[in-house]
């Protein structure tokens, strides 16, 4: 029987016992230890504080948290409402009566008084010919910081459509055109239609602590420019 190449050269292969295998082979790898620092509290800044302070003693005190609307406050108002070229529209819903918001384009009439043109296809037309109660929300936060330190405002409104073929059309078309040339290449479609907003009152909130009510008068400024 030939004999293997081992025993040819006359070489012996020996196993090594496990006990005298070198002691890096029998080394294992040691687990790291981690270690975990404790969470760290935010600290609110300092808008942020001087707003729940306000809040707070207000609370403790009885006192309305809402400002006397001054000068100020109705500038501000005044150019949310003048520089606003969207915005977001609340209804009731017609079907559910559970409240419904959708962003519509924002313009104005001749007056200044706030108006969008929608599709009698949305639902919140079907639910402005049901019940023509509704609030806007305008005011967009900048590209920076805290949205909630960037003011907005809420008005409250009655909705009313536009009669199409009339003169008030006809005049409101001119001047929607005129602020906002690309509608042009939807604003005859059949399905749409003019909505003017009659404001009510409404809710300025300038950031942190500064809210303030507003009247339809405070806004006049706006109505009449």
């Amino acid at each position: 029987m030939p004999q293997d190449r081992a025993s040819q050269t006359g070489i012996q292969l020996r196993s090594t016992p496990a006990s005298k295998a070198p002691a890096q082979l029998a080394r294992q790898p040691r687990s790291k230890t981690v270690r975990i620092q404790p969470a760290i509290k935010a600290v609110p800044s300092s808008a942020a504080f001087l707003f729940l302070h306000r809040w707070h003693t207000a609370l403790m005190t009885d006192k309305d948290p809402v400002q006397p609307t001054d000068d100020e406050a109705r500038a501000l108002a005044r150019s949310l409402l003048h520089d606003a070229t969207f915005g977001a529209l609340a209804v009731i819903d017609a079907a559910t009566g559970a409240p419904s918001v959708t962003r519509i384009a924002i313009g104005t009439d001749p007056t200044g008084a706030p108006v969008t043109l929608i599709s009698r296809l949305a639902t919140h037309h079907t639910a402005l010919t049901a019940d023509n109660r509704c609030a806007l929300l305008l005011g967009e936060p900048g590209p920076k910081g805290d949205p909630l330190t960037h003011p907005r405002m809420t008005l409250h409104c009655t909705a009313e459509f536009v009669a199409s073929g009339t003169e008030a059309h006809a005049a409101l078309r001119a001047h929607y055109l005129a602020s906002r040339p690309k509608s042009k290449l939807y604003i005859d479609f059949p399905d749409f239609t003019f909505l003017r907003f009659t404001i009510t009152g409404g809710l300025l909130n300038g950031g942190f602590g500064r809210a303030f009510r507003l009247a339809p008068a405070d806004l006049v400024a706006a109505l009449t420019g």
